[in-house]
């Protein structure tokens, strides 16, 4: 059977240890996986032709679509970057695994059942592989799920019912409970067939002192999924005072699986409306992605264990259709005035990667999310997304509240002061409005002055 263009080391379809992966399984899973609905799983597309579909390509950078995806022959293709090929290409190269897991993950995508050929053929899954780092992933979930029912658990479902999130919530979001047992979880996926050293490969067991012994103890935890839905990795919450890590959050290691730069909390329940809609909410923590769900603001994500960057943007970027023609809106909600300005301030220069424009919303008193929901209902939440502001506009305004404007020293200090941050804007037109609203607040007469030395 020939190889499509862009699949690698199909020719030989060798699963490491398990036999051959025949030609007929690899076309019969091409065959009836839609390769648009995987790569959507990834990409907003839309329509662009009888047989052609278009979005932001997910393999390099760009403002304006050239990725082209034809269903009907099952192939993708950038005229930017170049990348193309079939549905097995795409998920190689967009989840970084080799030709047979690619296989494997469509298989499991559509319950396809391979029927390995050559030795070995008894042995289902590759010990280490990705599938099998998925499959640990997902039944480590379970039973962390299972554990949160416990009597030992009491003070996790009790943090969850003082911030007013019942059983249903807890099961939508698949909050858990790690055991204080030492290798609970360790030798429950080992008497369910996993090997330690997947466990290890994982970030679900490390080496301890006395042998194999599981990564979380005594915590709450969120399992971390992909867009497209696949357990990844945890978020563990400190509920202990006696707990030795002091860290008050800590997540999965880096893994085959979970990398922490391109890993956001909600992206699968958020991908559709945040397509749907063109716009994408970013908050900063587990309890507050919960909040906005259930308050109706469906499209909030967080990122995990590390500060929002380009990876996440990007992601963002991609589902939003954040373009020329679809222009995204990207709101970050922060927690009370200083570190909305913080954080606004870090965000700036990341706004001039956005077609569309980002905003911020600061929930008053300090308040995050969760705790706005817990004291005024879901109402707040909504009616917080509602009143963001323009990111360029809250950066600015928040640098004049520290300086005096009452005085002409202070009235230059300012000019001074934001002049280059007016400066940054790239879109022209938007950088002169911002410079005529800048003389504005300042108080400065000469407006034609400003804008000349923003440009």
């Amino acid at each position: 059977m020939s190889s499509p263009a862009g699949s690698r080391a199909e020719g030989d379809g060798r699963a490491r240890g398990r036999g051959r992966i025949p030609d007929r399984d690899i076309a019969a899973i091409r065959e009836r996986v839609r390769i648009d609905e995987v790569i959507g799983d990834y990409v907003q597309l839309r329509r662009a032709g009888a047989d052609s579909l278009k979005g932001l390509c997910p393999f390099h950078d760009e403002k304006s679509p050239s990725f082209h995806v034809r269903p009907n022959h099952g192939h993708f293709h950038c005229f930017g970057c170049g990348e193309g090929g079939d549905v097995y290409a795409f998920i190689q190269k967009i989840e970084h695994v080799s030709f047979v897991e690619a296989v494997e993950l469509l298989a499991d995508r559509i319950g396809h059942t391979i029927n390995y050929s050559g030795p070995a053929t008894s042995v289902q899954r590759d010990r280490g592989s990705r599938s099998r780092l998925v499959a640990a992933n997902a039944a480590a979930a379970e039973f962390y799920a299972a554990a949160l029912e416990s009597a030992e658990a009491a003070p996790a479902r009790q943090y969850l019912t003082e911030r007013n999130f019942d059983a249903d919530a807890a099961r939508h979001f698949g909050c858990g409970f790690a055991p204080s047992g030492w290798d609970s979880l360790t030798k429950h996926l080992i008497r369910k067939g996993f090997e330690f050293k997947e466990l290890e490969a994982a970030g679900l067991s490390r080496q301890g002192r006395r042998g194999p012994m599981d990564r979380f103890h005594r915590r709450l935890l969120w399992p971390i999924r992909s867009s497209a839905g696949e357990v990844i990795g945890f978020g563990a919450r400190r509920l202990f005072d006696d707990d030795p890590m002091e860290a008050k959050y800590i997540n999965t290691p880096e893994t085959l699986l979970y990398k922490k730069s391109n890993v956001m909390f909600g992206i699968d329940l958020a991908k559709r409306d945040i397509a749907k809609g063109h716009q994408a909410v970013v908050v900063e923590g587990y309890t507050d992605v919960m909040a906005m769900h259930l308050a109706g603001v469906t499209t909030a994500v967080a990122s995990c264990g590390t500060a929002f960057g380009d990876e996440h943007l990007s992601m963002l970027r991609r589902l939003m259709m954040d373009d020329s023609f679809f222009r995204g809106e990207l709101i970050y909600v922060f927690d009370g005035d200083a570190a909305g300005r913080a954080a606004a301030l870090k965000a700036f220069g990341g706004e001039q990667n956005l077609a569309g424009q980002s905003f911020v919303a600061v929930a008053p008193d300090g308040m995050d999310p969760c705790d706005l929901r817990l004291k005024s209902g879901d109402g707040a939440l909504r009616d917080l997304v509602a009143r963001r502001t323009p990111l360029f506009e809250f950066a600015i305004r928040s640098a004049l509240a520290e300086m005096d404007l009452d005085s002409a020293e202070g009235r230059v200090a300012a000019l001074r002061r934001c002049v280059p941050m007016v400066s940054q804007i790239k879109d022209p037109t938007l950088r002169d409005e911002y410079a005529r609203q800048l003389a504005g607040w300042v108080g400065w007469d000469d407006v034609a002055q400003v804008i000349d030395r923003v440009r």
